[in-house]
This record gives structure tokens, C-alpha cells and sequence, in this order.
């Protein structure tokens, strides 16, 4: 897998954020990482959410953009943002992968990691 490309003050990830009602948004589109609210190290330095955003990734890769999307946006309608299917893969494999992306240093605690929106 090639390195993602890291937009910072993306203009979708603003959109997404604004309409999620959080601090901070990595969203992923292909093998971009758009984010609003965070810069690239403050999201790097996350390895946690580094491993999430991956995971998504991934699901792009595996479904295509158009699978992804549609999964994507049927998963929200149906089941709300937090328990979108692919949100769920992605927040396990953050916690699964994170020890990948904490470059060399241990891992922090989990409770400093990155807060996504909460169930409602």
C-alpha cells in the first residue's frame, strides 16, 4: 500500500466536521487523507486514529470508490454515523493496528486518542 496523501484544512473534511458537530475530522476519499480541525502531526502523532483512517483506506481499496460510497451513505441512513458498518471495522482496527503507526514509541494511552462523534 502506498503512503496516503494528507490534505490539512480540507474543504470537505470542514463540511464533515461541521456536520458531524466535532472538534476535529480525518475523512478518507481513495488514498487521501482530508482533515479539518487537526493538523497533519496533531493527526500523525495519533496512531490510533492513524490506524482507523487506514482501515478506511483499505475499505476503499477493497470496494472501490463508488462501492465505498454507497456502502458508506446506506450504512449512515440506515444505522446512523456511528454504527455505519464500515465506522465499526475502522474504530476495531484502530485498536487492532494502532502499535503499527505509533512509530517506535509506545503506545499511548487510549483515552488521549482521538474523539470521533459518540453514539447517539
Amino acid at each position: 500500500m502506498t503512503s496516503p496523501r494528507i490534505i490539512e484544512n480540507s474543504p470537505l473534511a470542514r463540511v464533515a466536521r461541521l456536520k458531524l458537530g466535532t472538534r476535529s475530522v480525518a475523512m478518507v476519499l481513495g488514498n487521501t487523507i482530508h482533515l479539518s480541525g487537526a493538523t497533519k502531526e496533531e493527526f500523525l502523532n495519533d496512531p490510533y486514529w492513524v490506524a482507523h483512517e487506514m482501515e478506511h483506506i483499505r475499505q476503499f481499496q477493497e470496494h472501490g470508490r463508488l462501492g465505498f460510497l454507497w456502502r458508506y451513505l446506506v450504512g449512515w441512513a440506515r444505522h446512523g454515523y456511528y454504527n455505519i458498518p464500515f465506522e465499526a471495522q475502522a474504530r476495531e482496527a484502530g485498536h487492532r493496528n494502532a502499535a503499527q503507526y505509533a512509530q517506535g514509541r509506545p503506545l499511548p494511552d487510549p483515552a488521549t486518542m482521538h474523539q470521533g462523534p459518540k453514539a447517539t
